[in-house]
């Protein structure tokens, strides 16, 4: 009988915990984290559509978008599938997308930039941490397939490079 209580404590301490990570995941953008302490390992995930969260990505968002992002994403052909492309960046990593070194300040690059090899094209912030997205080839940034501040995903088309 003794055993009982503890084990409502610590299952009303799992409850709590897993209520905290849920918050942590919309508080972050994340699509997913997982902890293990004191032998307990909890994993906390949302339900993410991939076919959902595409095509959301590649409209114009005309009324939420600054004039320079419309533009480029008007550019593109509806029909055409940036993951398809030949010249796309695509996000290294889960966090968040921003086109310069910090607010306020010059872009990166911009639509019509020629960039080398090597060359930062954004940072994508994960885990506090700044990441710099390197230009994989030399070319002309032809489409910017994010918004400034935007969550990106693992493998989402970033920009296309020609």
């Amino acid at each position: 009988m003794a055993r009982q209580p503890a084990d409502k404590s610590s299952k009303s301490d799992d409850s709590a915990l897993i209520r905290e990570l849920a918050l942590l995941l919309d508080e972050t953008s994340l699509t997913e984290i997982e902890i293990e302490r004191a032998g307990l390992r909890v994993r906390v995930a949302r339900n993410v559509s991939v076919a959902a969260s595409v095509p959301a990505a590649y409209m114009p968002p005309a009324a939420m978008a600054p004039a320079p992002v419309a533009a480029a994403i008007a550019t593109a052909s509806p029909s055409a599938d940036p993951t398809k492309h030949p010249g796309v960046v695509p996000s290294p990593m889960v966090g968040t997308a921003y086109w310069s070194p910090e607010p306020g300040a010059k872009p990166f690059v911009e639509v019509g930039s020629k960039v080398s090899a090597g060359q930062t094209l954004l940072i994508i912030e994960a885990m506090k941490t700044m990441n710099q997205i390197p230009s994989p080839r030399a070319g002309t940034v032809t489409q910017i397939l994010v918004e400034d501040g935007q969550p990106v995903e693992f493998g989402e088309p970033l920009m296309i490079i020609e």
